[in-house]
């Protein structure tokens, strides 16, 4: 098992099903997500990945079920939980800076600008406080959002597909960033993503959803030892649960289309 996994159950989803008039994005999903670990969820486009993570977040609210946090229901957003986006969604009028600290004023609270300026530093933002968006590459403005979601100090930090549309090099670079602070803070991190290699890099468990509606399929342990190197990703282990992974998804695939003819 991955380390961490041992832990106790922080986050868990209960029979989690989401309706959009005859359209079923989630029926009876459920799964723990235990604290201190890095949990992904993979699974074929459109099987309710986003819609379960937002749930997660108390954006969206669940048709029916429930998503209990340390033992209360999440019924709207709680601040205990970060979200970090598919997209950076800075603010382009105000700068790095500023878009950190919006959040806080939002919610007036003052913020620990010493935690923040860790963050910064931790991240190789130091010295851009003052700069814009339109100044910044993605992989910046990514950073930058990470940075935004943990100035709050969340338990829990939701990560929808956060680096799906930057290069191989930077998504490398940003796993490689996800993990050492995971190691440094060991915040609870729920992490979406259309890549098995990805998830089997940055996780001690991988998710794997059914094709909508979207219901878990297996739960896969992720046995490598942390911190990880880019070089384990070409061993035959990871080649392995990829392709059981995958087997999972296209296995699903099929019975679909079978049972659609």
């Amino acid at each position: 098992m991955g380390q961490g996994v041992l832990g106790a159950t922080t986050l868990s989803v209960k029979a989690a099903t989401k309706q959009y008039g005859d359209f079923h994005a989630l029926k009876d999903c459920s799964l723990d997500v235990r604290a201190k670990t890095i949990v992904s969820i993979v699974g074929p486009s459109g099987c309710g990945k986003t819609t379960l993570l937002w749930a997660m977040s108390g954006l969206n609210p669940l048709t029916s079920g429930e998503v209990i946090l340390d033992g209360t229901p999440i019924t709207r957003p709680r601040p205990e939980v970060g979200l970090v986006f598919q997209e950076a969604n800075l603010l382009p009028w105000r700068n790095l800076m500023d878009n950190i600290l919006f959040p806080f004023e939002i919610k007036g609270q003052k913020p620990d600008r010493a935690w923040i300026d860790h963050l910064l530093e931790r991240v190789s933002l130091k010295g851009f406080e003052k700069s814009f968006p339109n100044e910044l590459s993605g992989g910046m403005q990514q950073r930058a959002s990470i940075v935004r979601a943990l100035s709050l100090q969340p338990s829990v930090l939701l990560m929808d597909e956060p680096f799906g549309a930057l290069d191989a090099f930077t998504r490398e670079e940003m796993n490689q960033l996800v993990e050492e602070i995971w190691l440094e803070t060991k915040t609870t991190i729920v992490f979406i993503t259309h890549s098995i290699e990805e998830a089997l890099f940055l996780s001690d468990q991988v998710v794997v959803l059914t094709p909508r509606p979207g219901r878990v399929l297996n739960i896969y342990d992720v046995p490598f030892e942390r911190p990880r190197t880019l070089e384990i990703m070409s061993s035959k282990a990871v080649f392995d649960l990829t392709n059981r992974i995958k087997a999972d998804i296209y296995s699903q695939h099929t019975a679909r289309r079978a049972a659609a003819e």
